[in-house]
C-alpha cells in the first residue's frame, strides 16, 4: 500500500518499573494504540473497504498470528463527527512497535491502494496507551462507541484513577450481566486535542446504548456522586462516535 495504511499504523508499551509483580502484572496489561482517523469520500466508501477486505485483511492478520502484532482493525462511521473510517495497531513494546512499523511498511508496499488513495486524502493520527478496561486485548463486538474526551490536562491522572475505581465495577458488571462485549479507557500520548478516549463495543448499537444509559443513571441520577461529577469536572466536554466494527483481528 505504498506509503499509505502500511506506513500509517504503529504503537509501543513501556511498563512502569515497579516492583517484579508489578512489572509483570504492567507488561501484560498495556499495549498502545496507533489510531489514524480517516475523511474519506462518501461516494467511494465500498471500494475503499473492498480494497482493504481483500488486500490488507490477510496480510495484517497474518501479522497477528506470527506476532508482529498485537491487534489491528478498520471500523467504518455509523454517527457522529467528520472522520468515516478507523485504521489502527495495537503492539506491546517500543521494539515491537520499530519492528512492526518496519515490517508492515514493506509487507504492504506493493500492494493495490488506488481506493484508499483516491478517497481517504486527509486523517488525523494518536497515539493512545491503554489504561484500563479489555478494549484492546479482548474480544470485541460488531457495533462499537468512542468518546473522545477533552479533559484539563493538569488533571489527567485523576480522571484515570476515577475511571478506574469507580467506573470500572459497573462497565465489568455490564460485561458480566452480556450486555457489553468490551470497554476501555486509553490516554494520549500523541496527537490533537483530545485528551482521552472512552470505547465500548456490543452486539448491536442499541445495546450499546442501554448499557450505557443504564451506567450514566447510576453514576449521576441522584446527584450525590461526587466522584463521577469531579470526573465531568476534569474531562469537560466531549465528541460522540458510533462505529461499524468491519474488520479486527487480535492475538
Amino acid at each position: 500500500m505504498r506509503k499509505t495504511i502500511g506506513t500509517v499504523v504503529l504503537a509501543l508499551a513501556v511498563a512502569a518499573p515497579f516492583t517484579l509483580a508489578a512489572q509483570e502484572e504492567e507488561a501484560e496489561a498495556s499495549s498502545y494504540i496507533y489510531a489514524s482517523y480517516f475523511t474519506c469520500t462518501n461516494s467511494m466508501f465500498d471500494a475503499v473497504d473492498a480494497e482493504m477486505e481483500q488486500h490488507l485483511v490477510p496480510v495484517y492478520d497474518a501479522a497477528v498470528k506470527d506476532g508482529t502484532l498485537s491487534g489491528w482493525g478498520w471500523l467504518a462511521h455509523h454517527t457522529g463527527g467528520h472522520w468515516n473510517r478507523i485504521f489502527y495497531h495495537v503492539s506491546e513494546s517500543m521494539e515491537g512497535l520499530l519492528e512492526a512499523q518496519r515490517v508492515m511498511a514493506d509487507r504492504t508496499k506493493d500492494l493495490p491502494d488506488e481506493a484508499f488513495s483516491k478517497a481517504c486524502g486527509a486523517h488525523e493520527d494518536y497515539i493512545w496507551e491503554n489504561v484500563a478496561g479489555n478494549g484492546v486485548t479482548g474480544d470485541r463486538g460488531s457495533a462499537a462507541m468512542s468518546v473522545y474526551q477533552v479533559c484539563d490536562i493538569n488533571r489527567e491522572e485523576r480522571a484515570d484513577e476515577l475511571v478506574k475505581t469507580v467506573f470500572a465495577p459497573l462497565y465489568d458488571k455490564a460485561i458480566k450481566e452480556g450486555k457489553i462485549k468490551s470497554w476501555g479507557w486509553s490516554s494520549h500520548v500523541v496527537g490533537g486535542k483530545y485528551r482521552k478516549l472512552s470505547t465500548m463495543s456490543g452486539d448491536s448499537f442499541e445495546a450499546i446504548l442501554k448499557a450505557r444509559g443504564e451506567i450514566l443513571e447510576a453514576l449521576y441520577d441522584d446527584g450525590e456522586n461526587k466522584d463521577a461529577w469531579e470526573f465531568t469536572e476534569i474531562c469537560h466536554s466531549h465528541s460522540d462516535y458510533l462505529w461499524n466494527v468491519q474488520q479486527e483481528g487480535r492475538r
